[in-house]
């Protein structure tokens, strides 16, 4: 009889490690398009993860953050700015990116320092930005929204997906900050 539990739960056990890894496979499973319309215009960041924990806390000190998405003339290449309030303070950058697919590169960086890409999320209007920086040295884990909050069981999916990565918890931007202009 004891055997025979014992054997059962050994069963379970298996069949539970088996299921998380699948579990994790589809919450970080990357686009495979992206369409540049649907990109174009302003994101904020409504919370973000990064596994290396200093910068993780200059992360923390913003006050709020968003991105804006521009296309060019090209159907691969798109201009990416980015504003940071810290301190009461906007802090303003611009890039060019180059979609490849699900993943992008900014232009003129050494691309096989950082690989970036765009991460599935059930929440339709979000943008899920994934970056690898030196070859996962340091995982950063972003979510953006056309909104500045997005609902709990759409956070609970980021979080979900931050615990795969095994990185901390996401920080969360306070909705009533206001963004740079």
């Amino acid at each position: 009889m004891f055997v025979a539990v014992g054997a059962m739960a050994l069963l379970c056990l298996v069949s539970v490690s088996h299921s998380a890894p699948l579990g994790c496979e589809h919450l970080l499973r990357p686009l495979h398009q992206l369409d540049l319309r649907p990109l174009e215009g302003r994101w904020a960041l409504v919370a973000g993860s990064l596994s290396h924990l200093p910068y993780l806390d200059r992360f923390k000190q913003r006050d709020s953050a968003a991105v804006n998405f521009s296309s060019n003339t090209s159907d691969t290449t798109i201009s990416y700015s980015r504003s940071i309030r810290l301190d009461n303070k906007c802090l303003h950058h611009s890039y060019n990116i180059s979609l490849e697919g699900n993943s992008f590169t900014y232009d003129g960086t050494d691309k096989s320092n950082l690989t970036a890409n765009f991460v599935h999320s059930s929440c339709q209007d979000c943008l899920l930005m994934r970056m690898d920086v030196e070859s996962g040295k340091r995982l950063h884990l972003y979510l953006f929204s056309r909104r500045r909050e997005v609902e709990q069981e759409e956070m609970e999916e980021f979080r979900a997906q931050v615990e795969c990565l095994n990185m901390p918890p996401p920080v969360v931007m306070d909705a009533h900050k206001e963004l740079c202009p």
